[in-house]
């Protein structure tokens, strides 16, 4: 037909292959040479395809697949999982605590919580959360994928509890699941949080959060932590206020500056972020930023059952179980252990007794207002298995909260000093003359004598009362606490070798103020009671370090949790049991006849060593017989303001000193906890040339207390006065010259020393006149002046390391506890 469309022209629309020629304009296309390639259908053969292409296409393939079955996934995971029931553990259960014994120590867990809704919540302190812990909660997705991800392979390569979750992951976590980092109970999470985001609005959300999330002090809710922390009601709190409660939501162990207040500078810089974000998203005028003052918490107030020493006891075996990741701290707070401590009831009963007859019942506030500062710490543990047995917290955990036990904000003084002569034994140090160093090397102890061989700043410490000693044993300068000799030894023995003793014998890597240099001999470092205790029992040990523990078994639901002595088994050699029992040895000779003679109460052989804080702030006294190790310590502190007082005047008494009401407490808890166990003397095995010397009739025993000595003993009466050099000592046969420790070289056994005979528990009135070297001591002198062991003494120029920095955050280090 004439209105039919021509049919097309086939060169005018099939494809051609760029790589051929196009077809000439006239003529017939010239045939190719040779019969052209067909099929069996006629066709012509298409050619293989590359390997390339092969390849791109089963990528492509597998990447589709991939992705449709991540969808699958994502769809049957949202359609099969529902929203479940508030979890059980949403209502928190009693944790209970048992003794070693298994009779019951006390119980906790009461949940405190009240439920509030969020219009009674300001929305200053809804933004403070929200700049804590997620700043675009009203604009992001309910999950967070690429946090998860994150989070999930960190826990896969076990690297610890990783997070990364929304405040939406965090309401489901706690309301409707449980705080096990698992990754079963993640992929449940993600789950429910997607269906939470799309079937609650984002204020149901906020406010099931608010009411669910934990603030430490066993407070539930927003409403219970601005009860808890700051009496009143969540809708009065203020722009401070919710800023440091938010802050709690991230560690309120770690946070709460009531409890710790060695942490409050990480707080403080905690808070400040808080606000700083705050400022940041726009809630907050930097004007209110800058007005805005850090709102310090009310007193922690405490449950009746936590009354007396249990609280302390609680909250000491909490952290253990924290620090040592047995179990965080909103876990446990939701209840349901059942908590087997190492603690003896007996001798925890010893402890309190002890401190009540020699401190508690001799306080008159009212004659001596300095008896309002004070506060004492204890602990003790065997040797032989690393169980802590005893602790003391304070007077009455729901009338003075922070742990004395526990806390490192006081510095340790003198009591460091063993750690300095260890240390000079263990490397077989040498003086700066060249001489070995044993106990009976001679030093030079001239008040502010300048140290020698350091390269830092100049550095020449005071002796108390500025007390010039000549040249003195190291054995005798031990007994009296020279701070001159201590500082060179510690030069001699190499400041940062001593840091690694302390820390190896029990000390934190991070305990404050542990700087290696010539003033880390006089204990500027702070260290806890507890701490303290670790390190000495080490000693006792013969410088074998277990792993030291406070609890015994923890379980829930029938379910043993895994403890850090089942994951470090195997005690470790700290210290050559050489130099540990020289040091032993030296040790003996505080207790026998030095500056802490009043721990002779124990009526059985002990080494102790005393020592005294920074203006007298503290006093110590840390010793260990065969049996038992435990240290005492006093501390002055204000209790409405919580700064630390010097202790001049309490009890009565001109001063405080180690020597004084810390070692009579030591040696009445001693006697007692080990009434049942007959008395042991050391099994020591010194060091070539430790041997102590023989009594001379011109060397009579040192005074009992633990000022500075003027006589044979304190003034450098030996044959050789040599400075620096060692001599023969008072008793020592012509022509036995000092010796070192060489390897596979000689040990010697230490002379047997009588035990002590018992002595009266009652001090006398007045300070008595020194007895004859066979006749007993009367305990419990008079205050006298302190011995030279404070650092930073009246006389002494500022020092860098004597100044109490902020407590670090605490480590999760095998050997503490």
């Amino acid at each position: 037909m004439t209105g039919d469309a021509p049919p097309p022209d086939p060169a005018a629309w099939e494809p051609r292959d760029p790589t051929v020629p196009a077809p000439a304009a006239e003529g017939p296309p010239s045939p190719p040479d040779g019969p052209t390639p067909r099929n069996g259908r006629g066709r012509k053969a298409r050619k293989p395809r590359s390997r390339r292409r092969r390849i791109l296409h089963g990528l492509l393939a597998a990447t589709t697949l991939g992705a449709l079955l991540l969808l699958g996934t994502l769809v049957a995971g949202y359609l099969l999982v529902d929203i479940p029931a508030a979890n059980a553990t949403a209502v928190a259960q009693s944790n209970v605590f048992l003794y070693r014994d298994g009779s019951t120590l006390a119980r906790s867990g009461d949940v405190d919580r009240e439920n509030v809704s969020l219009a009674r919540v300001p929305l200053t302190v809804q933004h403070a959360v929200f700049a804590a812990e997620e700043r675009d909660f009203r604009d992001a997705p309910a999950v967070d994928p690429r946090a998860m991800l994150r989070a999930t392979w960190n826990t896969l390569r076990g690297r610890g509890r990783q997070s990364g979750s929304t405040i939406t992951q965090q309401y489901v976590k706690n309301y409707y699941l449980g705080q096990e980092q698992t990754l079963t109970r993640k992929a449940k999470e993600f789950f429910i949080s997607l269906r939470v985001g799309h079937e609650k609005t984002k204020d149901e959300i906020l406010e099931g959060y608010l009411n669910t999330s934990y603030f430490g002090r066993n407070a539930y809710g927003i409403q219970a932590a601005a009860h808890a922390y700051y009496g009143k009601n969540a809708k009065d709190l203020g722009i401070a206020e919710g800023a440091y409660l938010a802050s709690l939501l991230n560690s309120p162990n770690a946070y709460d500056v009531a409890t710790h207040p060695e942490n409050r500078a990480r707080a403080l810089a905690r808070w400040r972020y808080v606000l700083d974000g705050m400022v940041k998203e726009g809630w907050l005028t930097p004007a209110a930023r800058d007005a805005a003052a850090f709102p310090t918490p009310k007193p922690v107030r405490a449950t009746a059952g936590l009354s007396g020493q249990r609280g302390y006891l609680v909250q000491a075996v909490e952290q253990y179980l924290d620090e040592n990741g047995v179990v965080d701290e909103k876990t446990f707070a939701a209840g349901g252990f059942r908590v087997t401590t190492t603690l003896d009831p007996d001798r925890q009963q010893a402890l309190a007794d002890a401190v009540e007859e020699r401190v508690t019942s001799r306080l008159d506030p009212a004659r001596n207002p300095a008896d309002r500062w004070v506060r004492v710490g204890g602990a003790a543990i065997d040797p032989a298995t690393g169980d802590v047995v005893a602790l003391y917290g304070g007077i009455d955990y729901t009338r003075q909260y922070v742990n004395n036990a526990t806390r490192r904000d006081y510095q340790v003084g003198s009591t460091f000093k063993p750690f300095v002569l260890a240390t000079a034994l263990q490397h077989e140090a040498r003086t700066q003359d060249g001489e070995p160093i044993t106990p009976n090397t001679l030093y030079n102890g001239d008040n502010k004598r300048p140290v020698r061989g350091w390269t830092g700043a100049p550095y020449d410490p005071a002796n108390e009362d500025d007390t010039n000693y000549g040249d003195i044993t190291l054995r005798q300068a031990t007994d009296q606490s020279v701070n001159a000799v201590y500082a060179q030894l510690a030069v001699d023995a190499g400041p940062a070798r001593v840091r690694r003793t302390a820390v190896d014998l029990g000390l934190p890597t991070r305990t404050p103020d542990l700087t290696a240099s010539p003033s880390i001999a006089l204990g500027p470092a702070t260290a806890s009671v507890l701490d303290l205790t670790q390190a000495y029992a080490t000693l006792a040990n013969h410088g074998t370090h277990g792993t030291y523990t406070l609890v015994a078994k923890v379980t829930r639901d029938g379910t043993d949790l895994t403890l850090p002595r089942a994951k470090h088994p195997a005690p470790v050699q700290a210290l050559g049991r050489e130099a540990a029992d020289t040091t032993t040895s030296v040790l003996r000779g505080v207790v026998d006849d030095g500056t802490g003679t009043a721990a002779l109460t124990a009526g059985r052989p002990a080494a102790g060593k005393t020592g005294t804080a920074e203006d007298d702030k503290a006093a110590w006294f840390a010793g260990y017989t065969p049996d038992l190790a435990a240290v005492i310590a006093m501390m002055g502190q204000d209790p409405k303001t919580g700064r630390q007082l010097p202790l001049y005047g309490a009890l009565g008494q001109r001063r405080i000193n180690g020597g004084g009401a810390p070692a009579e407490i030591w040696g009445r808890f001693v006697r007692d906890a080990l009434a049942d166990t007959p008395p042991k003397d050391f099994d020591l095995q010194l060091m070539d040339g430790a041997e102590p010397p023989e009594p001379s009739a011109s060397s009579p025993a040192g005074q009992g207390h633990e000022g500075p000595q003027h006589g044979p003993r304190g003034r450098g009466t030996t044959p050789n006065g040599g400075r620096g050099g060692q001599g023969q000592t008072p008793g020592q046969s012509p022509g036995q010259g000092p010796g070192h420790t060489r390897p596979g070289g000689p040990t010697h056994q230490e002379p047997p020393r009588p035990a002590p005979a018992p002595v009266p528990a009652e001090p006398a009135p007045q300070q008595p006149p020194r007895p004859a070297p066979d006749q007993p001591y009367t305990p419990y002198p008079p205050p006298t002046p302190d011995g030279p062991d404070t650092p930073g003494s009246p006389g002494t120029p500022d020092l860098p390391g004597t100044t109490p920095q902020p407590q670090q955050p605490p480590v999760s280090d095998p050997r503490w506890l």
